[in-house]
């Protein structure tokens, strides 16, 4: 390696910036392998190149391609406050993705509460016309008994329903059995949304599941008990350290 003139070094470091082969990353593990490389990959074209290929919104011609002989750090200095204002607009962004699937989860799980409370009232409207359907069957045979038999044969509870019904027995069950048919339908079109939305809420705690462990999670502070967190915030303060040496 010390037999390699610094000009071809400088080359080496320009081919893998240009070619998107080297990273930021890559250039401060360069730089803390020796004092010459450290002296090199801190040249300011250099950083000023990476400037340009990593924020190219920023820059609209590329540096010079010519290679000076000092060291300034104006370029590093900029790739650090870039790198910091990039890095805060991904964790804004990250946090409102997160915001964004948990607004969806609460959005489902109240839609679930909804269709469960209806398809509860719905079961026991659908009781209460089996109930009253069955008592009305009970009042037409009592009525077919009245006319067929003597009325003494009737005694009690059925005979003083059959002479209190006002609204014909058999228009009353035709009425009940087509609310009865009507709840069904409804029990199982609630039943098919319910079991649509559990779906969809799934769907929307693996998408959120997702996104936490997204790689932009990197920008993200975790709790500390977490240890993986805490490696990456380490990891996270060495390459600040790097990049202000």
């Amino acid at each position: 390696m010390s037999i390699l003139p610094d000009e071809l070094w400088r080359r080496i470091l320009e081919l893998g910036i240009r070619s998107r082969c080297f990273t930021y990353k890559d250039l401060c593990c360069i730089s803390i392998s020796c004092r010459r490389l450290r002296r090199i990959s801190d040249e300011d074209w250099l950083w000023s190149r990476l400037l340009f290929f990593d924020f190219p919104s920023d820059h609209r011609d590329p540096p010079s391609s010519s290679f000076p002989s000092f060291s300034l750090n104006r370029s590093k200095s900029l790739y650090r406050s870039r790198y910091e204002r990039d890095r805060e607009r991904k964790f804004a962004a990250h946090k409102r993705a997160v915001l964004r699937k948990e607004s969806q989860i609460a959005e489902h799980s109240r839609k679930l509460r909804g269709l469960e409370t209806r398809l509860v009232e719905e079961t026991d409207n659908m009781r209460a016309t089996i109930s009253e359907l069955s008592n009305l069957r009970k009042v037409r045979e009592a009525s077919v008994a009245l006319k067929v038999w003597q009325p003494e044969v009737i005694r009690g509870r059925q005979k003083q329903i059959v002479e209190q019904c006002v609204v014909p027995v058999e228009s009353r069950i035709h009425a009940l059995e087509m609310e009865l048919k009507l709840c069904k339908q409804q029990i199982l079109g609630f039943e098919k949304a319910l079991k649509d939305e559990k779906q969809r809420l799934n769907i929307a705690k693996e998408e959120l599941l997702a996104v936490k462990y997204h790689p932009l999670r990197d920008y993200t502070s975790l709790s500390a008990g977490d240890h993986e967190s805490n490696k990456k915030k380490k990891k996270q303060r060495t390459e600040k350290i790097t990049l202000g040496s």
